[in-house]
């Protein structure tokens, strides 16, 4: 969901400032007048992250949506973290609105200036304790060396291969932008070009600030039977495999079906609908999945063969021919 808005001259200068002011830790962002502005500079007072937190509380309000852009990893080019913060008493067009446009403020901005973006619905996940839960739950690691990279590299290496894929997770990175995903739900995707189910359905598990792909459910069904076979109760992102049968060669396509149903939550359909980019491009770039055709529904019950159907065989317009107009006179 693109929401057609854009990042203001006055938010460039203000972020540009902040870049090469040390003095700032952060800034507050809005959305006014169909753009994006800083609101508020959240200024240094230590060279301590945790310290320099603290105050944050009375400059963000409990029912109030904001943008919050944070001086994380001094002296690092992506040394920024944003966070879009969507408190539950926010107003539901607010909510979808901040929703839409985080990707386009983290882009407009540099992708490369951030290393992480993070959603948080309440004041105490932006405290010194919210953040400590974060960095152990991700356990984030201090830059390495390129030794102490490659002995890492080893280390992981010789765990995958003792642990086995189910024990696993990977990374996937678009930019710096990167979600987790488990060793079950990318061996589920490698499997599904040949494998015995032709249905892989993921999810977001969704924990505080932290979102990670997970393996839902795999089966086996025909295109009509998608509608029953896919959750009607949580958002999915599901890779089906589509034998076309109607060509003069049968073929197998993989068809991608984001659904998310209307009683889903509102954060739920706010980060599923800005995330589904990655559960594409985890299964292009780790299992190596081709997606032919992508489709969206609130409901798995829109989703039917004939859907699929016309999305590869698209009806073509009869052209009528032109008739030439009689010469008058003549019969």
């Amino acid at each position: 969901m693109q929401s057609g808005i854009s990042a203001s001259q006055e938010l460039h200068d203000a972020f540009n400032n902040l870049v090469s002011s040390p003095t700032q830790r952060g800034l507050i962002v809005t959305i006014k007048n169909e753009q994006l502005v800083p609101a508020k500079v959240i200024q240094s007072s230590s060279s301590d992250f945790f310290e320099d937190v603290k105050t944050l509380e009375p400059l963000i309000k409990d029912n109030e949506a904001a943008y919050i852009i944070l001086r994380r990893y001094q002296n690092a080019p992506d040394s920024f973290v944003a966070v879009t913060y969507v408190p539950d008493s926010a107003n539901v067009r607010s909510k979808m609105l901040f929703a839409s446009t985080r990707l386009t403020m983290v882009r407009e901005l540099g992708t490369e200036r951030f290393r992480e973006t993070l959603f948080a619905t309440t004041k105490v996940e932006l405290m010194a304790d919210g953040w400590r839960k974060h960095d152990k739950s991700s356990e984030l690691k201090v830059p390495l060396t390129e030794e102490e990279q490659n002995l890492q590299g080893i280390k992981e290496a010789e765990a995958e291969a003792s642990q086995g894929t189910t024990a696993r997770s990977s990374h996937v990175s678009f930019g710096r932008l990167t979600l987790p995903i488990s060793g079950s739900a990318l061996q589920a995707l490698k499997d599904l070009p040949s494998g015995g189910d032709n249905l892989v359905q993921l999810k977001l598990k969704l924990e505080g600030a932290e979102v990670s792909i997970e393996l839902a459910d795999t089966s086996l069904t025909d295109a009509d039977g998608l509608a029953t076979a896919i959750s009607e109760n949580e958002p999915r992102y599901s890779f089906f495999r589509y034998s076309n049968e109607n060509d003069s060669q049968e073929r197998s396509l993989i068809v991608f079906i984001y659904t998310c149903p209307p009683s889903s939550k509102v954060k739920e359909r706010m980060v599923y609908a800005s995330s589904r980019a990655f559960a594409v491009g985890v299964a292009s770039q780790e299992a190596g999945i081709e997606v032919a055709k992508k489709l969206e529904a609130s409901s798995p019950a829109e989703i039917a063969a004939s859907t699929i159907y016309d999305e590869f065989h698209p009806k073509q317009e009869q052209k009528q021919a032109f008739s030439r107009p009689k010469r008058p006179g003549k019969r």
